[in-house]
């Protein structure tokens, strides 16, 4: 029998709380509801899920102080955000820190449902690959988000570690930048291309020995990038 997803929901609004609770648990999802931020950095602490929706308003501690403390725990544990804040702007911001997805107030369960399943079917498929490659001078362990270019360490953001992974484990293939964005960011709609090129032009300065000049990080004219070792 398959085994069923663990996630916790982090909501302070009892009544959306409730509601999204019900609906997974119909899903066959084993759910835990934290209606505090503290109350949810303990739970993963005491037992990490395998994800975790959280909601950006919260009393005490804020959704993104719970997100960074969740990631410093567990940088690979998928956290999708909730908030009523609509502007590009933050859901960006929410992405840049370390957020998987970000779905703004109000939102159908439905989709919120299917966003989480195809989450969870990309961590799984990502466990698979193996954490750490090595390639010219650069040493890259995905597990911790580090990477290592002539023996100095540099840390990797969630996303940067996520292009990476994605376009590593794609060697040799042109990978275009709405793969990227589907694959890595996992939500199309609140973002452009542009911001797939802004994180190649970040991996490309802690990679290339000329960011000008690339020789791993390749862009395929029309399509999007390729890597090669």
């Amino acid at each position: 029998m398959e085994r069923q997803a663990n996630i916790i929901i982090v909501e302070d609004d009892s009544t959306i709380a409730m509601g999204l609770v019900n609906a997974f648990e119909h899903e066959r999802f084993l759910v835990r509801h934290a209606d505090t931020g503290e109350a949810a950095v303990e739970m993963v602490m005491q037992e990490p899920p395998d994800l975790m929706i959280c909601d950006v308003m919260l009393p005490g501690i804020d959704g993104l102080q719970v997100m960074r403390r969740v990631k410093d725990l567990h940088p690979d544990l998928p956290i999708i955000m909730l908030t009523a804040k609509s502007e590009e702007i933050d859901r960006v911001m929410g992405l840049e820190m370390g957020a998987d997805d970000y779905v703004t107030k109000p939102f159908s369960t439905r989709e919120l449902l299917a966003r989480v399943k195809a989450r969870l079917r990309t961590q799984t498929k990502e466990r698979r690959l193996p954490d750490q490659y090595e390639f010219g001078n650069v040493k890259v362990d995905l597990r911790r988000r580090t990477l290592t270019k002539d023996g100095v360490e540099q840390r990797l953001t969630t996303h940067e570690a996520g292009t990476l992974q994605y376009l590593i484990a794609h060697r040799g293939e042109d990978v275009s930048r709405d793969e990227l964005l589907e694959k890595v960011w996992g939500y199309t709609a609140a973002l452009t291309t542009r911001t797939v090129d802004n994180q190649i032009l970040k991996l490309r300065k802690k990679i290339e020995d000329t960011p000008s000049e690339p020789r791993h990080i390749l862009t395929v004219h029309g399509t999007g990038y390729r890597f090669e070792p």
